[in-house]
């Protein structure tokens, strides 16, 4: 069985045919022999952070954080700058590795690494395209760190584009990568918008993740995120913004009418305790991202699913394929491949093969029903990204995983300690936490 497209859903019955890296017409190029099987586009995660992959059992003495800008001070603002050229490698590595072994072929990732900025870039996309991962890469710029680090980072978004552009590289694109409205001064928050626009992309900003981030915009700015990112000419169909938590509802109108796209990472909302996003009013551009906790999409799925089905019990099954199928939309624009998430003749042939034995009738009726209870990764038989297999009888194709590995856990305990050496971060929004 195929599944052909999840948002309108379409199954199929019969075999693939993939010539040129794309879906071809019966008969031409290699056949896939889909008999006794489920096949369905590669998924896509739409916000990820890609250096996390090593945070793992982190060890952690200080005092508890209270709230959510307290967990960025203690925990990921250390993080990031403990990281070197050699962790962001293998975090990417590890990351990449674990997104194909779970069926995610595409990561939409939001990368930071303060001392080690130029660059950067370039060794996450070398590392996931060694595997055979599609990316859309970006670097946070922020003036938290002062401002000749944020011209750094934008500096690096800027190098990374404009290579994107030259080179046209076949597995990777670019975003303008931004932190927060929290720590971007104007000049910051406009340079950014400049290149989005230099480069014809968007901007890729966390929004409204938590209560700070407006209070903090509504104390310095006078306004409320979403109308300030509007004003610096921040906010277009391109626009990607992760979590989207504590929007209003003229917030959530200004982002339906500009197209731009919101990222909802059920799993890290609720294990940072930021609230619930009100997912029900972002209905058209929703979609899925894990925020660093993994790339399996299947079980983010699930959560925000089932999240969503807490408060309303009317929520149809076929939520998580629509926003799945939001999350492939967004990355086909940014390739220029609009069939990019669908098995449609002419699309690239990125795919997964489950081995799924239904226990009940699978058809385009009952589908929904088995992808939120019955599917998982665990089904991720072999994985093709660009028409090139990946991963083929749960082993990736191109690098030995248990090697890959353990040069991530060297890398892990070499960053553990240095992070022994990195304070708190001073940064404090304005407005309160």
């Amino acid at each position: 069985m195929i599944v052909t497209s999840l948002d309108p859903l379409r199954l199929d019955a019969g075999d693939l045919w993939i010539a040129n890296g794309r879906i071809a017409a019966p008969r031409e190029g290699a056949r896939l022999d889909c008999e006794g099987v489920l096949v369905m586009p590669g998924n896509v995660c739409a916000h990820t952070h890609l250096y996390s992959a090593l945070a793992r059992g982190m060890p952690y003495a200080l005092e508890p954080p209270r709230n959510f800008v307290e967990i960025l001070q203690r925990v990921w603002w250390r993080l990031d700058r403990a990281l070197d050229e050699e962790s962001v490698r293998a975090s990417a590595l590890a990351g990449g590795m674990e997104a194909l072994l779970s069926g995610t072929t595409t990561l939409v990732d939001h990368h930071a690494s303060p001392n080690a900025i130029d660059g950067s870039l370039d060794v996450i996309a070398d590392a996931l395209g060694s595997l055979g991962v599609r990316s859309v890469l970006c670097y946070e710029t922020t003036d938290r760190d002062g401002l000749a680090q944020a011209r750094a980072g934008l500096a690096e978004n800027r190098r990374w584009l404009d290579r994107v552009r030259r080179e046209q590289p076949p597995l990777a694109r670019g975003l303008v990568g931004a932190h927060a409205s929290f720590t971007l001064c104007d000049e910051t928050l406009a340079a950014c918008a400049g290149v989005a626009h230099e480069f014809a992309t968007g901007l890729h900003i966390h929004a409204a993740e938590d209560g700070a981030d407006e209070r903090d915009a509504l104390a310095l700015h006078g306004t409320r995120v979403v109308e300030r990112l509007a004003r610096a000419g921040a906010l277009g169909e391109r626009t990607l913004l992760a979590h989207g938590v504590h929007l209003d509802d003229a917030e959530t109108a200004a982002i339906g009418a500009a197209k731009a796209t919101v990222v909802h990472n059920a799993r890290s909302n609720m294990n940072n305790s930021i609230g619930r996003a009100r997912v029900e009013k972002l209905q058209g551009r929703l979609a899925l991202g894990t925020d660093g906790i993994g790339s399996d999409m299947f079980e983010e799925s699930h959560a925000a699913y089932f999240r969503l089905r807490e408060d309303d019990l009317g929520a149809p099954f076929d939520w998580p394929l629509a926003r799945l199928a939001e999350s492939a939309r967004l990355a086909a624009g940014l390739f220029g491949e609009p069939l990019l998430g669908t098995l449609q003749q002419g699309a690239p042939a990125d795919l997964v093969v489950l081995d799924y034995p239904a226990p009940a009738p699978l058809n385009a009726e009952s589908f929904a029903g088995h992808w939120t209870f019955g599917l998982s990764s665990r089904h991720v038989r072999d994985v093709m990204v660009a028409g090139s297999w990946a991963v083929r009888n749960r082993r990736l194709i191109r690098v030995d995983a248990d090697e890959l590995a353990a040069g991530a856990r060297t890398q892990a305990e070499l960053l553990w300690r240095r992070l022994d050496g990195v304070r708190p971060h001073p940064f404090e929004p304005s407005g309160g936490s």
